[in-house]
Formats: structure tokens, C-alpha cells, sequence
């Protein structure tokens, strides 16, 4: 099985991340951040993978699904789930992680939704949570969970603008240590 994983996620000052399956924002900054990050590998043969809920591969506009450049795993329950050739199916993280695991994958990276992400936050796998900050508060139906106390900031990006929002990307490390002592 891998070594781990990151997060990668963007949300408001609420921790909301999409409204009716859909990103309340537009920052194409960030979206070319997102395929910047989970597509760049060290070397040629390789390529990086995302994980992603059903219903953030619904999300994903037709033309641009399967995320390119990227190998794609699409979690759900549903045995019966038709899925392009060449996009793998997974009934949990573990599951995907281990079929990632056969194959030439740089990085993995959890892009959603907010039960793959709830189910990544608390997963010993977990490295690094990469999270656009939208200093604004949007009408969401969907949020992170609260990742505050079991993620150390290990760096910020300065304020930028964009369609009037403002937002800066974080990175934060996983503290899984302190995750377990919680549950105690």
C-alpha cells in the first residue's frame, strides 16, 4: 500500500467547499494551482493520482473528466457504477490506495467531497493538506470538517485577488499523533 497521501481542497471562511455539487467561486488561479500541483511529477514515467467521491466526479464537466495527465479513482458503494475505460473504482480509500499501489504513481492526492475528505482527515496515511483559504463566506451546502486541531500550518502563500475574492494557498502537515491522543 502507499506510503500517504495528501489533501488537496479549497474552501470559504466557513469551510465550505461547494453549493448543489458545484464550486460557489471562480479563481482561476487556483484552479490552475489544482492542476499544476496534482499533475507535476520528478519524472516522465510516472504520474500522480486523485482520488475523488462520486459525486465530485459528477461535478467534474464532462469534457473535462477524466481529469487528465492524472490517474482517477472514483469511490463509491455501488457495485453496478459505469465509469470511463481506464478510471478505477473503489469502495473506500483503503481500497483505492491499494490499487494505486500496483502501478507507476508519483503522489496521491484526495480531492473530495466532504466524506472522502472527512474519511482522508482522520486517516494515518494522510501527509499534507493543501487548502485555498476564499476570504469570504458563501451560501455552502457542503464543508471540510474542521481539520484545525490535528493540522500544524507549514506555510502561507501572500493575499491574492481574483473576480473580487480575496484567497491565499496554506499548506499544513498532518499531526496524527496529536489525532490519536484526541480520541482518547
Amino acid at each position: 500500500m502507499r506510503a500517504k497521501f495528501d489533501i488537496i481542497v479549497a474552501t470559504d471562511l466557513n469551510r465550505g467547499i461547494g453549493k448543489n455539487n458545484q464550486l460557489p467561486w471562480r479563481i482561476s488561479t487556483d484552479l490552475k494551482y489544482f492542476r499544476d500541483l496534482t499533475s507535476a511529477t520528478p519524472v516522465p514515467d510516472v504520474t500522480n493520482a486523485v482520488i475523488m467521491g462520486r459525486k465530485t466526479w459528477e461535478s467534474i464537466p464532462a469534457g473535462y473528466r477524466p481529469l487528465k495527465n492524472r490517474v482517477n479513482v472514483v469511490l463509491t458503494r455501488n457495485a453496478d457504477y459505469s465509469l470511463p475505460q481506464g478510471v478505477f473504482k473503489a469502495d473506500s480509500l483503503d481500497a483505492a490506495l491499494t490499487i494505486l499501489s500496483r502501478g507507476p504513481v508519483d503522489r496521491v492526492f484526495v480531492i473530495g467531497g466532504g466524506q472522502v475528505y472527512a474519511e482522508a482527515m482522520q486517516h494515518e496515511k494522510c501527509g499534507l493538506l493543501y487548502l485555498t483559504l476564499v476570504r469570504h463566506q458563501f451560501d455552502c451546502d457542503a464543508f471540510l470538517p474542521d481539520y484545525r486541531g490535528f493540522f500544524q500550518l507549514a506555510s502561507c502563500s501572500e493575499v491574492m485577488m481574483e473576480n473580487n475574492l480575496e484567497f491565499c494557498f496554506k499548506v499544513y502537515q498532518f499531526n496524527f499523533p496529536e489525532y490519536l491522543a484526541a480520541l482518547e
